[in-house]
């Protein structure tokens, strides 16, 4: 596919640690990491969405293994494949092949969104990383640490992304803009990160979107993004609360899958809503609240929890009724 035709995102992705956004600590580590290839541990990237976590282990992977660095790179996502067959027949084949032609120091295992892996499959995954260190180094990629376990956590070099400031993100999609020859207008870099809070991976999206039809304005972002995360996040809380599940679920799920918000971010937003809401039990519904994140952090399978989520508000507007 011609260089001009890829998306963005892809297009522009960074090849090398320095051309990273910000993330100056975890650079400045990684590098010193590198020099000693040898003595590389595994390594844990937590942080939020589109701060460059799985760019960064590609990196790595390319600076360790050079040239050769596909044939010697397995990359997994692992809230696609969540169990333990997962972990059973994919990872350990590939964690225990031993092959020494290209003089490589080891195989790489990057799994994104390792946070989504049940209890079962990242106990397995352990004994795996125990019994293959000597041919095999993980990475492991996720939004929350707290959603790996403990005794993973312990075998892992840990590393924390930040959040992009606006400032970084807006001189990132200037830059972009410059390069593809789009005019941007004043206030469109900034509407653009309230939209998508940090998220340079989503910012670039909605940038590329929003600029099919020549001069990227303030109306044209609004019309890709809508209302910004956290006024869609309203809506579906609004909406659960009115007692109207079925509208509630199907703007989750838009929420969710088309704007790629993670599901931890959206309960995230939906206390900041039902915190600032007039509600007439609030106890009540921000207990509903914890208790779905305390099961997505014990690996259940998060459209199901949040729709469970809504469907338990929506019955508060019923209980409230009989009264």
């Amino acid at each position: 596919m011609p260089l001009e035709q890829m998306m963005w995102v892809e297009k522009y992705r960074p090849e090398k640690l320095e051309e990273l956004v910000n993330q100056e600590s975890v650079k400045e580590r990684l590098r010193l990491l590198i020099k000693k290839k040898d003595e590389l541990p595994h390594l844990l990237f937590a942080g939020p969405p589109g701060s460059g976590k799985t760019t960064t282990a590609v990196i790595v992977a390319k600076q360790l293994l050079g040239e050769h660095w596909r044939d010697y790179t397995l990359a997994l996502n692992a809230s696609d494949e969540r169990g333990i067959d997962m972990v059973r027949e994919r990872v350990k084949t590939f964690a225990r092949y031993s092959d020494r032609r290209e003089e490589v120091p080891f195989r790489i295992i990057i799994l994104d969104e390792s946070d989504e892996m049940t209890h079962d499959s990242q106990t397995a995954l352990r004994r795996i990383m125990e019994e293959y260190s000597r041919l095999t180094r993980f990475i492991l990629v996720c939004n929350y640490s707290s959603g790996i376990i403990e005794p993973l956590q312990s075998r892992c070099a840990i590393f924390r992304f930040q959040r992009l400031g606006e400032d970084a993100v807006a001189d990132q999609l200037r830059k972009i803009a410059n390069l593809e020859g789009v005019e941007l207008e004043e206030e469109v870099p900034s509407a653009i990160y309230e939209g998508t809070n940090g998220d340079l991976r989503q910012a670039i999206n909605l940038l590329q979107a929003a600029s099919g039809s020549g001069k990227v304005t303030f109306e044209k972002v609004k019309a890709v993004t809508g209302a910004s995360i956290r006024g869609r996040v309203f809506e579906i809380m609004k909406a659960a609360l009115d007692g109207e599940f079925e509208e509630s679920r199907i703007k989750m799920i838009e929420l969710t899958r088309v704007y790629g918000i993670p599901e931890r971010d959206f309960l995230k937003f939906a206390n900041e809503v039902l915190t600032s809401m007039k509600l007439e039990d609030p106890a009540e519904a921000i207990r509903i609240l914890a208790e779905y994140d305390y099961r997505l952090v014990q690996g259940a399978q998060p459209e199901i929890q949040l729709t469970a989520m809504l469907a338990e508000l929506a019955a508060l507007k019923r209980k409230s009724g009989k009264r």
